[in-house]
């Protein structure tokens, strides 16, 4: 461990993630509201909408539409007949803190999510159900906590067959896994030292190459890119014609393509034939297998995965991993 670099001890937190899947469910389970909805926007920012994505990952069909809400006040699906769920880790999240603001002039059915900060005193204000997550991390390293409350609500409201038997059993075969993921990722991060690491996935698991793609860009410090099969093969594959007789330097891409043994036949056969020709344009490719196990255990080893590779990447560079602080200067000019 290199406290000098890693000065708040992410490594750490990484280490305890897994725990944070029973606990999340724990948090949320008295958390109910009544109505008679007919959909469920969630709405947050950053590390707190992650566990959003992570939802329709799992390709359960709710019994109600839920639509995902990232940005001021509240989307035009929101109406009376509305279930609302905030998330902002800190509570002063400044978009969401609007969302939540507009759910309670309108009368709207809430729930609240977050540490504490202004959602917090809101919801307290209001009589609105809040959990409380633990706080003391990043946002983007709680994404545990808050998928797990997130499906225990929805549960609770009869929106998800409950799911938590297999989300406990997930968390101890992550606890099994986290060894080797962690040698695993220890290695990836060497070969995507001084490289721009470009994320794929099919379709069914794009918010994994997204949420790859955020990790390196917050724990690592460096540009990333992400994108999904099929689509990309009807755009930016182009990208790569050619490319050795431009000023790019593409040997400066590494892709990692994120890769379940379930994914269509044909996805399998892109993702194939993709690597081979990005490899004759001068870049790296890596196919990441998916471990085996249920679709909650290969999302979150899958991102477990992701956080090592980012945070060795980190230690690569000699960087700590936890701070963000170009976002807090930036939250900073918003005030002014």
């Amino acid at each position: 461990m290199n406290t000098k670099i890693d000065v708040s001890n992410m490594r750490q937190v990484i280490i305890d993630s897994a725990l944070q899947l029973p606990e999340g469910l724990e948090l949320a389970k008295n958390i109910t509201v009544e109505g008679n909805f007919t959909n469920i926007i969630i709405c947050g920012m950053g590390g707190s909408t992650l566990p959003a994505l992570l939802i329709e990952t799992l390709h359960i069909k709710p019994a109600l539409p839920i639509y995902i809400h990232q940005s001021y006040g509240l989307p035009v699906q929101a109406d009376q007949n509305s279930l609302i769920i905030c998330i902002s880790y800190s509570g002063n999240t400044e978009e969401t803190v609007s969302s939540l603001q507009e759910a309670v002039q309108k009368k709207l059915t809430t729930i609240a999510m977050a540490t504490g900060g202004e959602i917090a005193s809101i919801a307290k204000k209001n009589n609105i159900p809040l959990v409380t997550i633990p706080s003391g991390i990043q946002p983007r390293c709680a994404t545990g906590y808050i998928f797990s409350a997130l499906v225990q609500i929805l549960i609770n409201a009869k929106v998800f067959p409950d799911i938590s038997p297999e989300i406990l059993a997930a968390a101890k075969q992550l606890q099994e896994a986290a060894p080797s993921l962690k040698k695993e990722g220890k290695t990836l991060a060497k070969k995507l030292h001084k490289k721009i690491p470009v994320i794929y996935a099919s379709k069914n698991f794009e918010a994994l190459s997204h949420i790859w793609k955020i990790k390196f860009n917050e724990n690592s410090k460096i540009p990333a890119f992400w994108n999904f099969f099929p689509e990309l093969n009807h755009n930016e594959m182009v990208g790569y014609t050619k490319i050795k007789n431009s000023k790019l330097k593409i040997q400066n891409f590494h892709v990692l393509m994120l890769q379940d043994a379930n994914d269509h036949p044909r996805i399998i056969k892109r993702m194939a034939l993709t690597a081979n020709l990005i490899k004759k344009s001068g870049a790296k490719t890596q196919t990441i297998n998916f471990q085996e196990g249920s679709i909650v255990f290969k999302i979150f080893s899958c991102l477990l995965l992701g956080d090592w590779t980012s945070y060795y990447l980190a230690m690569e560079y000699g960087i700590d991993p936890t701070p963000v602080k170009i976002v807090e200067e930036f939250k900073g000019m918003m005030v002014k």
